[in-house]
């Protein structure tokens, strides 16, 4: 199966995974500046690449928090070894310009 399409969103999102083990959807669009509308299609999409794995927190953590249960993403051993790849600075690559991950697009 082919990867997904690496735009500077998607190296953006994996950037986070990279920096972090786990993270929930909030936390990783704060941390790129990307607006939910683009981060959770992207999440989608590395899930069903298999470069990220999800899981739902236990009900109860939130409760007792007085919020909803998280979701949380975290990158597998291969879509860690991918995102390494995909985020290394995109200089010279003709489909990607001279983006960097995590820069402001």
């Amino acid at each position: 199966m082919p990867g997904p399409r690496i735009t500077p969103q998607t190296a953006a999102v994996l950037g986070a995974l990279l920096d972090r083990e786990q993270a929930w959807g909030f936390e990783i669009g704060r941390a790129t500046g990307l607006k939910a509308g683009t981060v959770y299609p992207i999440l989608a999409r590395l899930v069903a690449a298999g470069w990220v794995e999800d899981a739902w927190e236990d009900p109860e953590v939130g409760r007792t928090e007085g919020r909803p249960p998280r979701r949380y993403y975290r990158l597998t051993t291969t879509g860690r070894a991918r995102a390494v790849h995909a985020t290394a600075p995109a200089v010279g690559n003709p489909r990607l310009g001279d983006a960097q991950p995590g820069a402001a697009t």
